[in-house]
């Protein structure tokens, strides 16, 4: 019994594209392109203010007053999603000793002032020796990066 040929040469499965994984890979990348630009632009003046009254000589503030905080800054980039990529902040803290640098962690919704020496939380440690060596007014550290930002509200970006 002769088996039948195909007419046609078939793909193996192996070899065969999905076109839509390759669409959404696309639209993936640039996604990220879009991402990168809008979070390279220069930040508003109303964006700096709210980060630098975050050490206004008070050690704490209600935990209502942080998350209005951290609703102002959502404000600064409504097309991005911050969640899950900006872990927090990291800037000078100006209320002497013993504490070094200010911190608001992005994710806990905390605000946390940092004694001298003492090891930061998760990733932001990366971003402290930034805030010391250059003049910037802080640093927005995320998952794949540190944005330095000027007195200015010019960004720099920093490859972790």
């Amino acid at each position: 019994m002769v088996r039948p040929r195909p007419i046609l040469n078939q793909i193996p499965k192996q070899n065969a594209v999905d076109f839509r994984t390759v669409e959404s890979k696309k639209a993936g990348a640039t996604d990220l392109l879009v991402k990168n630009r809008i979070l390279r632009k220069k930040r508003s003046k109303e964006y700096m203010g709210l980060l630098s009254k975050l050490d206004m000589g008070q050690q704490m503030l209600s935990q209502e007053e942080v998350s209005r905080v951290i609703t102002d800054l959502q404000k600064e980039f409504p097309e991005v999603v911050l969640s899950g990529i900006l872990l927090g902040y990291v800037a000078k803290c100006y209320l002497g000793a013993p504490y070094e640098v200010h911190i608001l962690d992005y994710s806990l919704e905390i605000i946390e002032h940092m004694k001298k020496g003492q090891p930061l939380p998760d990733e932001m440690e990366k971003a402290r020796g930034l805030v010391w060596q250059g003049n910037y007014a802080f640093v927005e550290v995320y998952t794949d990066c540190c944005r330095a930002v000027s007195q200015s509200g010019d960004v720099s970006v920093i490859p972790c």
